[in-house]
This record gives structure tokens, sequence and C-alpha cells, in this order.
């Protein structure tokens, strides 16, 4: 899918080794002369010198020159990999840091890239999904037989209507995990979506515990019905998107008004900038970190494994890090601080002068 490619894109760095299957055009001559140009499929590896990923078409561009023998394509000869949804290939690194084994890690979990699920239900059908970027994920499809209400006695069809809520329930509980899924949308046609609110809500069994402990996460809302298209119905409402979309990055927009208020209120604990940021780190300092995924693809080995070492220099001592997606609008405001950003655990007026060092230093380089 599109956001696994996009976490290819964030894996891949120059100097990587790539393999893969292509398509190269091969020009062959024959005995009187006359040449004849195809294409032919082939496998190709690659040490990469150039990447380009291209949002919309869903597609990663990866420009190196062939390390292997092959038939087709000289040793040293230049070739472009296109790396494609549903095509396979080897990713071989000298070193995989921490930042890297992270990214696989996250990849591999949707329960850990999916920071929003969505519970859609109507009476006997109910469907609890967890919802990423670009796919969701039904984890539970649950059925269950409602008799119809009959003249005088609705008594079969509420005790059914329990059994569904209870199933529902347990459902939730089995496959949410409320330490990363910042919301849960509950979506049905008419009042089925309150009354199981309310049931998992009031009912007092200690499965439901963690429920009630989130319930401030439940987030109602309309749906045409409780099969699983209806989770792309509710997603396109406008008013949910807008109530989510600062909703599935909550930690990283917390993180950032955070450090805007402390700028504001206490400057000399907030700091932006590489130069301040290693120079806080150094002192042991930093208490919450905020940094773009887009410094960890910096074409300079150098810097990317100073940015992996302190973000592992932060955690070690105990501080707090948020990696922010360039994708995400408060990653493009970290963006425009550089990229890295750092709440300190203490005031340090000295780094206030640090930056015109720097800048002079960068200004005679």
């Amino acid at each position: 899918e599109g956001e696994d490619l996009w976490h290819v894109y964030n894996l891949i760095t120059e100097g990587d080794v790539v393999r893969c299957t292509t398509l190269r055009k091969v020009v062959t001559e024959s005995s009187t002369g006359s040449t004849n140009a195809q294409k032919v499929k082939t496998t190709l590896t690659v040490r990469v010198e150039d990447i380009s990923y291209d949002v919309d078409a869903m597609s990663l561009a990866l420009k190196g020159r062939n390390v292997e023998e092959n038939q087709y394509v000289k040793m040293g000869a230049y070739h472009t990999l296109d790396l494609e949804l549903q095509r396979k290939f080897t990713l071989t690194k000298e070193h995989w840091d921490a930042i890297a084994l992270q990214r696989v890690d996250e990849a591999c979990d949707s329960s850990k890239t999916a920071d929003l699920a969505a519970v859609v239900l109507q009476e006997g059908i109910g469907h609890v999904c967890l919802v990423r970027q670009s796919m969701t994920i039904s984890r539970a499809k649950i059925e269950v037989p409602i008799p119809r209400k009959r003249r005088g006695s609705c008594t079969n069809h509420d005790k059914a209507m329990l059994r569904f809520f209870d199933t529902i329930g347990n459902a939730m509980v089995r496959h949410i995990d409320f330490d990363i899924v910042k919301c849960v949308l509950v979506a049905s046609p008419g009042f089925v979506k309150d009354k199981l609110i309310e049931y998992v809500l009031s009912t007092e069994r200690n499965e439901f515990k963690g429920l009630r402990e989130n319930k401030s996460k439940f987030v109602l809302c309309h749906s045409s019905s409780g099969h699983k298209h209806a989770v792309a119905e509710i997603l396109s409402d406008e008013n949910i998107a807008s109530r989510l979309s600062d909703t599935k990055a909550a930690a990283e927009v917390r993180a950032l008004e955070a450090f805007y208020m402390m700028l504001k209120n206490e400057p000399t604990r907030a700091y932006y900038g590489p130069t301040q940021c290693f120079a806080a780190s150094d002192q042991e300092a930093i208490d919450v970190l905020l940094v773009t995924d887009s410094l960890f693809r910096a074409s300079d080995v150098v810097t990317r494994k100073r940015y992996v070492q302190l973000v592992e220099d932060v955690k070690n001592y105990g501080g707090t890090v948020h990696i922010f997606s360039s994708l995400h609008v408060s990653g493009e405001k970290l963006g425009l601080l550089t990229g890295v950003a750092a709440i300190l655990r203490f005031p340090m007026p000295e780094l206030e002068n640090i930056e015109f060092e720097s800048d002079s230093s960068s200004d005679e380089g």
C-alpha cells in the first residue's frame, strides 16, 4: 500500500544496496550490422545514489550503479529501479540503526501505526477496524441474529441486542490498544451506536475497564450501515475529518503547542536548531525532543548518524522523543523551525549566543 512506500522512502538512504526486478532497454546487433532494441525483464542490484518519491503516483525511483554481474547490464552502469506497490525487493544496509529498525517495526505491525480505530454497526452486524493513513484493516466482524420485536414483547430482541453489544465490547477490548489509539469513531444508523456506548460504559465488568477509562476517546457519528465500507463514508465527512486532523497526531501536535508556549513564556527553556539542541543534549538538559523524519533521510551519512545518536541519547537519559511525519501539517510547521526543537528541563540562557557563533562559522565556510 502507499503508506508502505512512505516507510521504504524513509528507510533507504544513499549508499544502500537494493535488488529487485526491473525492465532494461537492450540493444542487440545482428551479423548483418542491423540493430534491434527491446525491453527485457531482469533482476538488478544497484548501490543507491539518488532517491525520488512520487506521492501521487505512489512510486519510488532509485538511481544508482549496478554492483552485480548481469547478462544485460555491465558492472558500474547506471540504472533506475522503480519500486511500486506489490513489487518485492531486497534492501541491504552496512548498518541498521535504531531509527531504521523502529521504522521497520512500525511498518510491519499495523496495530503500532493505526492511531485511529472505527466501530461501525447496525442491528446484528458490526465491524471493529484499525485505520491507517491509506488502509482500513478489519480486525473483527460481528454477526449476531436479532429477532424482530413482537407486539407486546421485546424480551428476545432486547436480550439478543445485549449479546450483540457484549460481543462488540469484547472485540474492542481485544483489538484496540488505547496506548496507541488516540480516537475511536463509533458509527451507525439511528441510535444503535448510542446504545452500544451506554452499555459498555455502564456495565461494571472488569473486561470493559479499559473502555471506561478511555471514554473521552470515543466520537459518535452517523453512518448508513454497519458494513466495513461505512468507515470510508464517515472518514469522508468534512466535520469528522476536521476533528481528526489533529487527533491522529495528537501527541505530536500537543508537543509542538507546548514548545511554542514555552518559547513564549520561558524562552531560555525552548530552543530550535541543531546547534542549540545538540549543545543542550550534551548537558542532558532535553526534556522533550521534537524532530522531523526528513532529517533521517539526510544524504550525508554523518548528519543522519548525528540525529540518530541525538534521539538515542535523549531516550537514554529519560527524555521524551516525538518524531514528526513531514507529510503531516505539524511536521511541516516543525520543518520551518529547522526540523529539530527541544523543551529543556532547566533554563540555559547561554544557548542564546550559540546561534550567532554558528552563523558566523557557516559564513566563513
